[in-house]
């Protein structure tokens, strides 16, 4: 398998449907939606976020990731990451970013830190919250109080756009179900 990024316009609002409707499942309400056009309109925009996948040898993407700046760009913080048609494929992906990336991850339980310590993160914080934090060993940060925050976007505002605006909500909602329907093959 290889990492790829993935930029080019259209293969990314697929990649980005797929892993926002795997992530989330079909219970999630309007989550993957906001997601979605947050990620797309905002994020990928400003170059503040980065779309991977693991793809194998024919270029079949077997896990995606979605990988957000902090806000003083010196670190990445893996938002988003799904298994495709292999079940290890997510923690292979992980373990090569790890590697490449100053990477954090933030859980919420013992099972998802014990995941992600399969994958190389070796370094624990308590983030005061009861959310843990793991970094990789390119992270620069030594303790928790040199984290700076994760960039996101504000979901709120996007929910209320499309509370008042059902043009911009059937768009949006016709991007995520076109971008769904168009996942490639091979990438």
């Amino acid at each position: 398998m290889k990492v790829m990024q993935i930029n080019e316009p259209a293969q990314r609002d697929a990649c980005l449907a797929k892993l926002c409707a795997e992530v989330y499942g079909q219970a999630a309400g309007l989550t993957p939606l906001v997601v979605f056009t947050g990620t797309r309109n905002v994020l990928l925009p400003q170059e503040a976020a980065r779309l991977l996948a693991a793809v194998d040898g024919d270029g079949v993407p077997q896990a995606l990731a979605l990988l957000v700046l902090d806000e003083q760009g010196e670190g990445m913080t893996l938002t988003h990451a799904c298994d495709l048609n292999a079940s290890e494929a997510k923690a292979w992906l992980v373990s090569e970013l790890t590697l490449k990336a100053p990477l954090r991850v933030e859980v919420d339980d013992a099972e998802q830190e014990a995941f992600y310590q399969r994958c190389a993160i070796k370094r624990w914080f308590d983030d005061g919250n009861g959310k843990r934090i793991g970094l990789s060993a390119r992270h620069p940060a030594q303790t928790a109080d040199e984290l700076a925050a994760t960039l996101a976007m504000d979901e709120a505002l996007i929910l209320r756009r499309f509370k008042h605006d059902p043009a911009a909500f059937e768009d949006a909602k016709q991007r995520f179900v076109d971008g769904l329907a168009q996942f490639p093959e091979t990438l």
